[in-house]
């Protein structure tokens, strides 16, 4: 009988989009520890922007934000966890613990089988997507056309995201008024416009504040804060960036069109 490896395992939870794991958390915690974003990353080895992007993806995953921010001076500014964010760090260590006890108990179990019987007792826990926004929220009305439905989803107080979808997709997701959904939008699909009294075609009009912009050669990532702690990205061409002159406070609306908002369940 081969020898049986011993099993280990790193817990890696994921919703569609946004994914919390063991560095996830422990950045959580550091935030916790520090009260700072910038001084966490250092922490960790993390780049800013990396601890940064980790954060906002995670505060668009729940429904309430696990961090909170607030501007400072000369000292720079302050995070604080939130009591969701405390009770995420709580639930992942029970859950890392309850999925080390079930190895132990899966190893004792396999002792006598061969190694190659391991790989039909593992299955996915998610999906991934290319997609660089991912917004959780309900399902508060779903309008029924020929072929298409209109599905818009509250992802926090006061803001809701419409999709198109097919009818087929609707039955298929089961998607009714209550029912949990998640909205996946490319960056690259969100245009952003400043002013007000726009006439626009798009659905979808998300007024927020930018968080951080990020020049590249050819194209821009903006990050917008929206309510509830929930943010947006969105990938525009530098020149176009240049030319509204954004930058971190300033007052933009984000347009989406809602045939360009994927729905996904879990």
């Amino acid at each position: 009988m081969a020898a049986l490896h011993t099993l280990t395992a790193a817990l890696s939870l994921r919703r569609d989009g946004a994914r919390v794991g063991g560095e996830r958390i422990a950045l959580l915690e550091a935030i916790g520890a520090v009260g700072s974003i910038s001084k966490a990353a250092q922490q960790l080895g993390l780049s800013y922007k990396g601890a940064w992007d980790a954060v906002q993806a995670l505060n668009n995953l729940f429904e309430a934000p696990l961090v909170t921010t607030q501007a400072g001076g000369k000292a720079g500014g302050v995070a604080f966890l939130t009591p969701r964010g405390r009770a995420v760090i709580a639930a992942f260590h029970r859950v890392e613990a309850e999925l080390g006890a079930a190895l132990a108990r899966l190893e004792a179990s396999l002792a006598d089988a061969p190694d190659d019987d391991l790989g039909a007792l593992f299955w996915s826990l998610g999906m991934k997507t290319s997609a660089r926004n991912a917004l959780r929220g309900v399902v508060s009305h779903v309008s029924d056309g020929a072929v298409s439905s209109e599905v818009s989803l509250k992802i926090a107080e006061g803001l809701e995201i419409v999709a198109v979808v097919t009818r087929h997709s609707v039955a298929e997701l089961d998607l009714a008024p209550g029912k949990p959904a998640i909205a996946l939008i490319k960056s690259s699909f969100v245009t952003l416009a400043v002013g007000e009294g726009l006439r626009t075609s798009a659905r979808n009009q998300l007024r927020g504040q930018v968080l951080a912009r990020e020049d590249g050669a050819v194209n821009t990532e903006v990050t917008l804060s929206l309510a509830d702690g929930k943010s947006l990205t969105a990938t525009i061409t530098r020149e176009s960036a240049q030319a509204l002159d954004l930058k971190p406070g300033d007052p933009v609306t984000a347009l989406v069109k809602a045939p360009h908002v994927i729905l996904a369940v879990e």
